[in-house]
């Protein structure tokens, strides 16, 4: 029988550690798994440094800040072209997520327009509002991550939540849309926030009159769902994802940890 002793993924290299069974009655080797699972999360991290240090750049850069904050036409042009980019970029990328290398020139370019994006979601919020959510999300983001692989360990399957989580997505989607204020005068970072992937950053210029508590109280609804979509890719990422589909792993993770901030940074106080 072949040894998996410190095969890589990808093309025959050595792979340090990770020999544990991450569940029970394991078929596979726990070496190309823990592999697998080491290549997706290093692709996330890079993902998260990519996003912060573009959005801090166009928060820390006045002249940016100041064109995106105008009313003017060009920004709201602007704004609703840093909207868009994402989605048409993400089209192909899955597409080809599993060619090399275009898979990740697409994805570096996906990133760098969500870093985009969330810099301009990002612009309306004071520092301390966008460093209490960064900091809540990494907390979260780590605690269910260490969760789901010890549930895993323990033969606990998270599957079941798919279905749940797509109808509390597509329910949190309509509530977001029937909220536009259709002839209202837009600011270019209140409608991005608005609409950007899943529309959870409430922007109250853009809604019908909504309290403080419930825009709050739709946040932290949102953040649930986001929290249990970590989970359940997180599971996915340990039993179902396959070894050339790091790509499509990496994304699902991504966008559910920058879904998750911009739900919390809807319920701080500036």
């Amino acid at each position: 029988m072949k040894d998996w002793r410190g095969w890589d993924v990808e093309a025959g290299g050595s792979a340090a550690g990770g020999g544990a069974s991450l569940y029970p009655n394991m078929m596979e080797s726990p070496q190309l798994r823990w592999a697998f699972i080491r290549k997706v999360y290093t692709i996330v991290a890079l993902q998260i440094v990519i996003t912060i240090g573009v959005a801090a750049a166009i928060n820390l850069i006045a002249p940016v800040r100041d064109f995106l904050l105008d009313r003017s036409t060009a920004s709201f042009a602007a704004g609703v072209a840093i909207m868009i980019l994402p989605f048409l970029v993400m089209l192909p990328m899955m597409y080809f997520s599993e060619r090399h290398p275009i898979n990740f020139v697409l994805l570096l370019l996906f990133t760098v327009c969500i870093g985009f994006a969330v810099g301009l979601a990002c612009t309306t919020r004071g520092g301390t509002a966008i460093l209490e959510a960064a900091t809540l999300t990494a907390a979260v983001v780590g605690g269910l991550t260490l969760y789901t692989f010890w549930a895993a360990k323990r033969g606990h399957d998270f599957s079941f939540l798919g279905p749940f989580l797509f109808a509390a997505l597509l329910a949190l989607t309509i509530f977001s849309l029937i909220q536009v204020r259709s002839s209202a005068v837009l600011h270019v970072a209140d409608f991005f926030s608005f609409l950007y992937v899943y529309g959870l950053s409430l922007p109250e210029q853009v809604l019908f009159p909504m309290g403080t508590i419930t825009t709050r109280v739709f946040g932290c609804i949102s953040a649930v769902v986001f929290a249990g979509f970590i989970i359940y890719d997180t599971d996915n990422l340990i039993k179902r994802h396959s070894y050339d589909q790091y790509v499509c792993a990496a994304i699902s993770l991504y966008l559910d940890i920058i879904n998750l901030f911009l739900a919390l940074l809807s319920t701080m106080e500036d």
